[in-house]
């Protein structure tokens, strides 16, 4: 039974963390919360910060969780700008890295995120070399981009992931010139598949970004301190001035391997293995968000989800969780992006080779349609470009796992909600 005298501690201040610590108390416990952020600011979100806050369309205010004093209004221990070094099981203890004062703890989420993967080539140690994770990354990016568009410069991007044509969009509204480096054949291959990621690919050809696929970056040239040049594994040389390194992230996984927690396997993306409840190895431990890596009876795996609503949903359900609640962890992932005129929402998990189709409602001539992908007539995931509110009904679909008629499904006079039954 919960009660007053509980210590909940939540390691991470980011959306899961923030949202699973105002889910404590919204379900009623009136124990201790500790919220443990290694960044200065409060917990925020981070869509805005390859989108409209990089834009400067979005104040940086509009990017946090809550407003400064919901913390103390909610009797929530805000620790900002401390890091956790240790976990100690037996004991119930966290340590703060920086003066080794412990922590006890009843129960423990870990929401530590992930990290955006290095590029490991020489010349990443210059000023022009560049991330985006982290808000002080976005307000540092946004005067880069905003000088490269000014000067008529140069911005190189290695990755054509969802962050990397995201900052692409925004190089261009700032009028920087911009190439985009990616091993893969087309934007997005891992995600999309090769059908449609060719969209994302003209998007940005028709504002004026350069592709150089089938190729990697070996090495960043720089005179002074500064960038001048990026070279590829196929012997070419693009200028720049600024480098974005957009090849991922990785999972934040040391403080739970240390701890002796069980890790999920790197085919499935790596992180902290949890089961349905989101609870570790350890019953007394939980983990949300970017880092978890839960298994979903609906596409019979086990998935690591790095978006938005993943934070946003999982955080508050390690919350229940913890609080002994019957939780069973199943949210459709979904996602959402948009660069320039497009607007694009996805629900699902369809990775290349998974599917036997994908099945096209609309026009993707004109960007406006609905892409399904398909496996013996069952719908995987679902994405809606410049269309918008059929997501529930996409994900009643993926949902239902029951076999669709996919010349029903391409034709658009065929009400989507008539096939979601």
């Amino acid at each position: 039974m919960v009660d007053a005298d509980q210590t909940f501690v939540i390691v991470g201040g980011g959306l899961a963390g923030a949202k699973a610590a105002e889910t404590l108390r919204a379900e009623g416990f009136t124990g201790r919360v500790i919220l443990i952020c290694d960044e200065r600011d409060q917990p925020y979100e981070r869509p805005a910060l390859s989108k409209g806050f990089l834009l400067g369309k979005e104040s940086r205010d509009s990017v946090f969780v809550h407003e400064p004093a919901w913390y103390a209004r909610n009797d929530i221990e805000l620790h900002l700008g401390q890091s956790v070094d240790a976990i100690d099981r037996t004991a119930r203890t966290v340590r703060f890295g920086d003066d080794g004062t412990l922590v006890h703890y009843d129960k423990l989420l870990l929401a530590t995120g992930a990290e955006p993967r290095r590029l490991d080539i020489p010349g990443t140690d210059l000023a022009g070399v560049h991330h985006l994770r982290r808000l002080a990354h976005a307000e540092r990016l946004k005067g880069v981009l905003a000088a490269l568009g000014r000067d008529n410069g140069h911005l190189v991007i290695a990755g054509a992931g969802w962050i990397g044509l995201e900052v692409a969009a925004a190089a261009r509204e700032y009028g920087a010139e911009v190439t985009v480096i990616e091993p893969a054949a087309t934007p997005l291959h891992g995600v999309l598949g090769p059908e449609l990621g060719n969209v994302f690919a003209e998007l940005h050809r028709e504002h004026g970004v350069r592709f150089h696929f089938g190729a990697q970056l070996t090495e960043i040239v720089g005179q002074d301190g500064m960038v001048l040049a990026a070279r590829t594994d196929d012997g070419e040389e693009h200028p720049a001035h600024d480098v974005l390194a957009a090849i991922g992230a990785a999972p934040r996984t040391a403080l739970a391997e240390a701890a002796g927690l069980t890790l999920a396997e790197r085919a499935h993306g790596g992180g902290i293995a949890v089961d349905e409840r989101l609870r570790t190895s350890d019953p007394d431990i939980h983990a949300a968000g970017d880092v978890a890596s839960f298994p979903h009876g609906l596409f019979d795996t086990r998935l690591r989800v790095e978006h938005w609503a993943n934070a946003l949903n999982g955080g508050p359900a390690a919350a229940r969780a913890m609080l002994g609640k019957d939780v069973t962890y199943d949210r459709v992932p979904y996602f959402f992006t948009d660069q320039y005129d497009l607007g694009m929402e996805y629900s699902g998990w369809a990775p290349p080779g998974s599917y036997d189709e994908v099945v096209i409602r609309g026009d993707a001539g004109k960007r406006e349609f609905i892409a399904f992908w398909v496996k013996e007539g069952r719908v995987l995931a679902g994405m809606n470009v410049n269309v918008w509110d059929v997501t529930e009904t996409v994900q009643k679909l993926i949902a239902s796992r029951t076999p669709v008629n996919t010349e029903e499904l391409a034709d658009p006079h065929v009400p989507l909600e008539s096939l979601a039954t």
